[in-house]
């Protein structure tokens, strides 16, 4: 039997993929992939959301091959489905995978209506770019009916999937992880730019009926550069010369629309000493170092807030561990007025994770004193409770301390989260 090279059959893929239209992507196994199987086994409907352009749709569609495809992008089908909810579902009956489906939440009842006569698993598999209001419809709409899961761009071991994935730390952080530039080798700031003035600015403007782009963008922009950072809504707001409930108002969406996440603050302890604002991420690093003007990794590796997005890549790598393995985020931060501080808190049943993030590629006398102090807070706050200190580092050793896991930045996907 032939046997071809990695680069031979990764060649061969492109072409089958120009040829046959069902992949928009060179298919890597992506990690949520078995959850979705296991979903699809079991509920009527499942829906992926998530990002755009971070894989949804070459994801359902290799995981459910022998399944009908629909989007509700195209104007016909869309007024086809809005108008007509019934014959749509008639010509699309299951098992279909219905892309985009945020265009036209009406269907959500319909579908409710159609899954109680014929509940078979898997019938229905939808996908959702953003989620303004459409996890909660789905919900309300498909109670025990639906499996919802979340597909964010790419985690460090599916990047090294990849024929040529980037080759260090500065690198990985600053390419992201959206699918598009590692399977057809693009240039990661010039398509992070494109896809920033196609979706992130056009569709966030749309969303929010926003007629200044200068200052969305200004707004934009000093996001980013508060990333990694407790969220100020004031202060934000002024910078970009906005109101208070518009900076609000802004943020949601941008979390909504999968751009930042949240994390709130860890109050298992209720004191008064804990400061109870939220940090903000970006999930994807590499569209923060776009909007910072970070146009090389090496620019980066400089950056005055090279740390900052550093612990943006760690909790966004944490993030995509937990929902591509069907679990609830569950991420905390801590900083109380006292000093003690840790850069994530991961909640897991009786037990917590905590986690101190460092850029610094060695590891110096200082870095483990947060954990060491949250460990004491945590043990007072809640007797017996089990609490595993980690440091991340921007180095390359691991190194098991009396007081920590200390895990090198290339080993963030090797433990349990």
């Amino acid at each position: 039997m032939l046997k071809l090279p990695v680069r031979s059959v990764n060649r061969l893929a492109r072409i089958v993929q120009i040829e046959n239209p069902i992949y928009d992507l060179c298919m890597i196994r992506r990690e949520l992939q078995s959850v979705l199987e296991r979903e699809g086994s079991r509920a009527p409907v499942v829906a992926v959301t998530g990002p755009r352009q971070s894989g949804k749709t070459t994801l359902c569609r290799a995981t459910f091959p022998d399944h009908r495809y629909v989007s509700l992008e195209p104007l016909d089908n869309r007024g086809f489905a809005r108008d007509d909810p019934r014959g749509f579902l008639a010509q699309y009956a299951g098992p279909v995978v219905i892309d985009e489906v945020q265009r036209v939440p009406e269907l959500f009842s319909y579908l409710q209506e159609s899954v109680d006569h014929d509940p078979t698993p898997g019938r229905f598999v939808l996908t959702g770019s953003q989620h303004f209001g459409l996890t909660e419809a789905i919900s309300q709409s498909l109670a025990g009916r639906v499996a919802l899961l979340e597909l964010m761009p790419l985690s460090l071991d599916e990047l090294h999937r990849f024929e040529r994935p980037p080759s260090g730390l500065w690198e990985t952080v600053w390419a992201g992880g959206y699918p598009r530039i590692h399977d057809r080798g693009l240039d990661a700031g010039r398509w992070l730019a494109d896809y920033t003035a196609t979706y992130v600015q056009r569709d966030l403007r749309q969303a929010l009926n926003v007629t200044d782009l200068d200052a969305f963008t200004a707004f934009l922009r000093l996001t980013a550069a508060r990333t990694g950072r407790e969220r100020n809504l004031t202060g934000l707001g002024g910078d970009a010369g906005i109101s208070h409930p518009t900076a609000r108002a802004w943020l949601s969406v941008l979390e909504a629309s999968f751009i930042i996440f949240s994390v709130p603050p860890w109050l298992r302890n209720a004191s008064k000493r804990v400061l109870k604002a939220p940090k903000l991420h970006f999930v994807d690093s590499g569209l923060a170092c776009h909007l910072l003007g970070i146009r090389d990794p090496d620019q980066l590796r400089n950056h005055p807030l090279r740390g900052a997005v550093f612990e943006t890549w760690v909790a966004g790598e944490v993030l995509k561990a937990r929902l591509h393995r069907g679990r609830t985020p569950d991420l905390f931060h801590l900083r109380e007025t006292r000093g003690i501080e840790v850069d994530l808190v991961i909640e897991t049943g009786s037990s917590v994770t905590a986690v101190e993030v460092k850029s610094g590629a060695t590891v110096a006398s200082g870095f483990l004193d947060g954990l060491v102090g949250f460990r004491e807070r945590a043990r007072e706050a809640v007797p017996h409770l089990d609490v595993v200190p980690r440091l991340v580092y921007g180095g390359e050793g691991r190194q098991a301390r009396t007081d920590a896991d200390v895990l090198p930045w290339s080993d963030v996907q090797e433990v349990g989260w």
